[in-house]
């Protein structure tokens, strides 16, 4: 059925952007859009080698791009990163499954990873944090915010101070977010950096490890937080992007994360 068909049948709403095939995408009502913000560095706006499943669209996942339209989510996702060539990342494969437990939602994706970025870069001032609230603000008459997925950390593996501290300025950039857009228990998952990242011969990460064990620690500090973690997921041959097979894991990983973290604000909500 062609997608537009699709999605008057079994939502109805109205149609305000193009597609990549230049048809017309249908949004839902408001309410039944719920819009994920994917930030963070180069794993989370993709590296991998797209194949046929990334390729391969869902009916109800949709991508806002960085022109400010809604089209039907396939990898690569485009980001504004110069010299880069897009990838695969976890968002398609996180939006995929975010669908599949719940048929009567449309899942909106809001790509605002940018590649080889540190922590500071996404803090209250900086230049990718102001960008990631304006892309959430942009997207907010459409749909609902209902989670932030995150995956960053390499960036700040390199240096003592930047690994030992980065528990404490990942909290603080998790509560100025949830302040900044109004959503004072907004989801909010974090993923691990690789462990194929621990033992980078020649470019090495030497604090990698206490990366993740800042990350791991997060949904201790931080009430309705989350983290996908990275075991057993490999590399893409390079010690540092994981591979397209790992991604989609690592997106289904997240996703099962997200819907813990939804289910214990639910609960907390009654």
């Amino acid at each position: 059925m062609h997608l537009l068909v699709f999605f008057s049948l079994l939502l109805g709403g109205l149609t305000i952007a193009q597609a990549a095939d230049t048809n017309p995408v249908t949004l839902p009502a408001k309410e039944k859009l719920k819009i994920y913000l994917l930030m963070g560095q180069s794993n989370m706006a993709g590296r991998g080698i797209p194949e046929k499943e990334d390729l391969t669209p869902h009916a109800r996942v949709l991508l806002f791009t960085q022109s400010n339209q809604w089209q039907v989510a396939v990898e690569p996702f485009r980001h504004n990163e110069k010299g880069k060539i897009p990838g695969v990342g976890p968002g398609l494969a996180f939006g995929k499954a975010m669908a599949e437990t719940n048929s009567d939602v449309v899942i909106g994706l809001v790509p605002c990873a940018v590649g080889g970025t540190p922590l500071r870069r996404w803090v209250p001032g900086a230049d990718l944090y102001t960008n990631a609230i304006a892309r959430a603000k942009a997207v907010a008459p459409f749909g609902t915010l209902s989670g932030i997925i995150w995956h960053q950390g390499e960036g700040d593996a390199g240096t003592n101070t930047t690994a030992s501290t980065y528990s404490e300025r990942l909290t603080n950039m998790i509560h100025s977010l949830r302040k900044d857009l109004n959503a004072p228990n907004l989801p909010f998952v974090v993923g691990e950096i690789g462990e194929f990242c621990y033992d980078r011969p020649g470019d090495p990460l030497p604090f990698a490890r206490v990366v993740n064990e800042a990350l791991r620690k997060i949904p201790e500090k931080v009430p309705f937080t989350g983290c996908a973690l990275s075991h057993g997921l490999r590399d893409k041959g390079d010690l540092l992007h994981f591979s397209s097979e790992a991604q989609r894991e690592l997106g289904r990983r997240y996703a099962v994360e997200m819907l813990k973290v939804q289910g214990s604000l639910r609960s907390h909500s009654q």
